[in-house]
């Protein structure tokens, strides 16, 4: 009988090129009739529209022809299309334009002219107008153009550095939409605002506008109005989490809906991110409660009564953009868990239907690997959190070899580990290696207070928290202590390169994707979403410089003596490729062992095919020579 490879040669069904055949979801929704729903999916770089009719056994069917790829451009993206009365309306990459495309087929036609980007499309209840975020050479505003595109745009709402969420009251004479300022990002703080339009004009224009909720220190998170007018509901973290509360437009009263220590909200990375849906009725709002990690679709009365988590039969541990059918009840989103890639999901009450899936799912049961929810004490600061993969059939503290680890730092700063489906874990874990996500100071998901622990000590606490989460693994005998590997995007990849350069780290490689090397480079070149971003994160310039010096690690890059895989791409905004070239050469005067792969034609993370495919090959192969067998 054949013995079973070492730990990290393990053959995996995951390979790089089934890697690169995933398709990514990004979004659902609902027609105003309740009997189409169209998807947003990607491939190979290109997004493209998707629509079924729920309600006769036809196939799916693609909306937006090859040659067009669907996808909104402000800031990081997001806010891509809406659907209503029998016409989707996207924004398109190539040209920044909103776009109209009938669901019965046909070739989509423009709506506004190749002037800056689009966003977040908004239609009006008679189907007439179309709110949306504009943003030319750094200046956004609140647009609106007729839905057919006879007219030219306007300006709808100016004054502010970044808009987000517009939506319409039923009654179409008023709306509500969400502000904010440098040097504040939307985790912050921002400003929930209540519009009442003038009609009579040649397009609407804004009479009134008032501040509903919100500040400076409060954050605001997708409003959204009830369909029978009576309510907007929104999420804000004013009491220190973020729950969900209702206005109530009759009497100008706010009511908290949720308690408990969750999450009902997110930070707003992105335009168009949803975690609240009304029922058709109005009666009940659906909503997505984050706990540990873990995130599960919940129903609430909104005239009393306790609320409902919804069952769930397929062991799904993490929800996305959830809509309500205008027609029936009925929910759709996008559903995952540690070992189920996402998929589009409907469900009735009856049963739940799968609309698509990301991926073939070949993998048979046990191959994959499950995620665990741990945390350990860090000194001086309480527990730390995070997510555990274990190789499959692989039970810790028998008196065999120990796996080598990889401990992973997501991006941000301020973002999660989630109980989703985690394809960089999958692939490391079914290839025998310990995966631990470390959810450290400053990660959301566990409170106002936890996230804001990160103010003005980045480069510090995620630092220790990393290190800290490697001494968990090797103390806890889960894996060999001297086989471990720190990985990380972007914020993350900062935060290892850092934790890199500390005298006693305890790394034996590296593995960096478009990481953050000088702060100083950060603060100069990055895009406008976070221009102002470090003045929280590390202090304002120039009064903070000595501080922006000590942590960059370009300044003590002589420190680094690990072997470094980096990877970056050619066309990153956000941390431009000089970041990584910077690095890369310091490494190259001091000796260190490292490999880098510029991948042309991409930006701040990977979308062709031919890249993600090279990437999962370069990163098998670095591993395989710097850990498995050095």
């Amino acid at each position: 009988m054949n013995a079973k490879p070492p730990f990290g040669l393990w053959p995996s069904p995951l390979t790089p090129r089934a890697m690169a055949a995933a398709v990514r979801l990004d979004d659902v929704q609902w027609d105003t009739d309740g009997r189409r729903v169209v998807w947003l999916e990607s491939r190979d770089g290109r997004g493209a529209l998707w629509c079924l009719d729920i309600t006769n056994d036809d196939a799916a069917r693609e909306l937006t022809p090859g040659d067009m790829a669907v996808r909104g451009r402000v800031g990081y993206g997001g806010g891509d299309f809406t659907v209503a009365g029998g016409y989707a309306f996207f924004a398109e990459a190539g040209s920044g334009r909103l776009f109209r495309q009938s669901l019965d087929g046909g070739r989509p036609r423009s709506i506004t002219p190749a002037f800056g980007v689009a966003a977040s499309p908004a239609c009006s209840p008679d189907d007439r107008w179309l709110l949306f975020v504009h943003s030319y050479e750094d200046e956004d505003c609140l647009a609106v153009v007729d839905a057919e595109g006879r007219q030219w745009p306007q300006r709808l709402a100016t004054g502010h550095d970044f808009y987000m969420w517009p939506c319409w009251h039923p009654g179409g004479a008023r709306i509500a939409y969400v502000t904010w300022d440098h040097p504040q990002m939307p985790w912050d703080g921002g400003s929930l605002r209540l519009a009442e339009l003038d009609l009579g004009g040649i397009t609407p224009t804004i009479r009134a506008d008032r501040e509903l909720a919100g500040g400076p220190a409060t954050s605001i998170f997708q409003p959204t109005f009830a369909p029978d007018g009576r309510h907007l509901a929104y999420v804000s973290d004013a009491d220190g989490w973020w729950h969900i509360y209702l206005y109530d437009l009759a009497s100008q009263t706010h009511r908290r809906l949720t308690e408990g220590a969750a999450e009902h909200g997110e930070p707003a990375w992105a335009q168009g991110m949803r975690t609240l849906a009304w029922s058709r009725d109005g009666r009940r709002l659906y909503y997505l409660r984050n706990e540990g990690a873990a995130r599960r679709v919940c129903v609430q009365p909104v005239d009393g009564g306790p609320s409902q988590t919804l069952s769930d039969g397929e062991g799904y541990s993490w929800f996305e953009q959830p809509a309500a059918s205008p027609g029936a009840e009925a929910l759709v989103g996008i559903a995952s868990s540690p070992t189920t890639p996402p998929r589009v999901m409907l469900a009735d009450g009856r049963r739940t239907r799968v609309l698509r899936r990301s991926s073939g799912e070949l993998e048979a049961q046990g191959q994959l690997a499950s995620a665990l929810p741990v945390s350990w004490a860090q000194p001086g600061a309480g527990n730390i959190y995070g997510l555990l993969y274990l190789p499959p059939g692989y039970v810790p503290g028998g008196s065999g070899p120990r796996p080598p680890a990889v401990v992973r730092v997501h991006g941000g700063p301020t973002g999660q580990a989630v109980m989703e489906y985690s394809r960089d874990a999958q692939f490391l874990a079914t290839r025998g290696y310990v995966v631990l996500e470390v959810n450290y100071r400053g990660s959301t998901g566990y409170g106002r207070a936890y996230t804001q622990a990160l103010r003005e000590q980045w480069g510090v606490y995620d630092v220790a928290d990393l290190i800290g989460g490697a001494h968990y693994l090797a103390a806890a005998g889960i894996a060999d202590p001297a086989r471990l590997v720190a990985m990380g995007g972007s914020a993350g990849g900062y935060t290892l390169l850092e934790a890199l350069c500390q005298p006693s780290q305890p790394f034996c490689a590296g593995v960096c994707l478009y990481g953050v090397t000088s702060l100083f480079s950060l603060a100069a070149d990055t895009h406008k979403f976070e221009a102002h971003y470090l003045d929280s994160l590390v202090g304002p310039l120039p009064a903070a410089a000595e501080r922006y010096r000590e942590r960059s690690p370009l300044f003590h890059a002589e420190r680094v003596r690990t072997p470094l895989a980096i990877f970056q791409g050619a066309e990153d905004k956000v941390v431009p490729p000089g970041q990584a070239e910077a690095i890369v050469a310091a490494l190259r005067r001091n000796g260190v062992p490292h490999i880098y792969h510029l991948f042309p034609g991409e930006g701040h993370g990977w979308r062709r095919a031919e890249t993600i495919e090279a990437y999962y090959r370069a990163l098998e192969g670095f591993l395989r020579d710097f850990v498995i067998f050095a």
